[in-house]
Order: structure tokens, then sequence, then C-alpha cells
């Protein structure tokens, strides 16, 4: 398995506009294989900014990665920084990516 996030520093005021813009936009993502799960979380609020996540789960690496090479992904962020997705953000996001070295599910206990 593997996690892809990405985190954003949101200015104080721009949540709202910022949790729209995911709501409202295409992913084209569902059926890409591999894709297992989305999530957007907010995060701690800090001095200037709330923190978010865009985590998603795939069954591996490199299903993540034929997505960031694939026409779904071009068509899912061909918007980002138009004028009707702005959102007052500090720097751009940050990407992480983990593979799982451990996985369970309830009832499971670590081999």
């Amino acid at each position: 398995m593997f996690i892809a996030t990405n985190r954003f520093k949101v200015k104080h005021g721009s949540e709202t506009e910022f949790e729209r813009v995911w709501r409202e936009r295409d992913t084209y993502i569902a059926a890409v294989p591999g894709f297992v799960a989305f999530d957007l979380c907010r995060g701690a609020e800090k001095e200037d900014h709330t923190l978010y996540i865009s985590h998603t789960v795939w069954a591996s690496k490199a299903d993540f990665e034929a997505w960031t090479k694939s026409e779904a992904f071009r068509l899912a962020h061909r918007d980002a920084g138009s004028s009707s997705n702005r959102v007052n953000y500090i720097g751009g996001p940050e990407f992480e990516g983990f593979e799982s070295v451990l996985s369970l599910t309830p009832g499971e206990k670590a081999a």
C-alpha cells in the first residue's frame, strides 16, 4: 500500500473557499487502477494559517506514479490556480509519500 499526502497552509479566512474548491472539483480518480481511498483533512490552526492535508491511499507506489502521469491526473489539476479556485496559501503544497510497512485491520495483531 502507498499513501500520498499534500500539506496545504491555508491563510485564515480562506478555509471555507479551500474546502469548497475540493468539494466541487471532479478528481477523475475513482476509476483509476490502484486507487483505494481519498480524504481531505483539516488540522491544527496556527498563528497565520490552518493546516490541511489531502490523503490518498493506493494499492502500490507504482499505481500512484501511473496516476501522476495519466490523463485523469491532468484533467483533475487543469484548473489549479484559476481565478475560480483562488485560495490564499502560505507557500505551495508539500508532497509526502509513504510505503506501508505494517497494516492492521480490526482483530489483527502484528506478526
